[in-house]
């Protein structure tokens, strides 16, 4: 009986183990690939991911990590946007990967803050506001809007201030849903969302 017990424990083990080495590993985005796949992106989100207007955001630079989980919450129907749902909802996850690691490679052009902005902006952005109730952008975003990839915080340097100060009030408003910056944002006064859009604009 021991005997067979131990020969259904060894089988199990083996089974197991030949599974673990025949699991796919995770794909890993082809930043050439992407750039092959980029074409529709490149009307709003321009060539290289550097977009011309505020209406559509800068993708250059930002984390391939951030970029991947966007893309899915569009796909998905997570995330609410007409124009960008009915463009990823074709997309596969190598797709997706491809495009994340493309722009994530890509260089930011770089932004300017307004000066009658700077105090606040930076005072909001590095230290926040204890008697608003409004947390310091830079406890998650970093001291240069860099962001944190593995952590899904994006990079918000030199992003268009137009772009951040919207998304800013539909976090205020709840209508793009993210506990933590729905928290941060229903503090915020519109003059404050406008100069810290500002500021991280000028970040670099």
């Amino acid at each position: 009986m021991k005997q067979i017990w131990m020969a259904a424990a060894f089988s199990m083990v083996t089974s197991m183990a030949h599974a673990a080495e025949t699991v796919a590993p995770e794909y890993v985005g082809d930043a050439a690939q992407g750039q092959a796949k980029s074409a529709a992106c490149a009307a709003c989100h321009g060539q290289d991911g550097n977009s011309a207007v505020a209406d559509y955001p800068k993708l250059a630079g930002q984390h391939a990590s951030y970029l991947a989980s966007t893309l899915k919450a569009y796909r998905d129907g997570v995330r609410v946007n007409a124009i960008m749902q009915g463009l990823a909802a074709a997309l596969s996850d190598e797709d997706i990967a491809d495009l994340a690691a493309y722009y994530s490679e890509q260089d930011i052009t770089p932004g300017a803050t307004d000066p009658a902005l700077l105090a606040r902006g930076e005072a909001l952005y590095r230290f926040g506001d204890q008697d608003k109730g409004i947390s310091a952008c830079a406890a998650c975003h970093g001291p240069t809007g860099q962001g944190v990839g593995s952590a899904l915080f994006p990079a918000l340097n030199a992003q268009w201030a137009g772009y951040t100060e919207v998304q800013l009030k539909l976090f205020r408003e709840g209508t793009r849903e993210n506990l933590m910056m729905n928290g941060v944002a229903k503090n915020m006064s519109d003059a404050d969302i406008a100069a810290v859009s500002s500021y991280v604009e000028g970040l670099r």
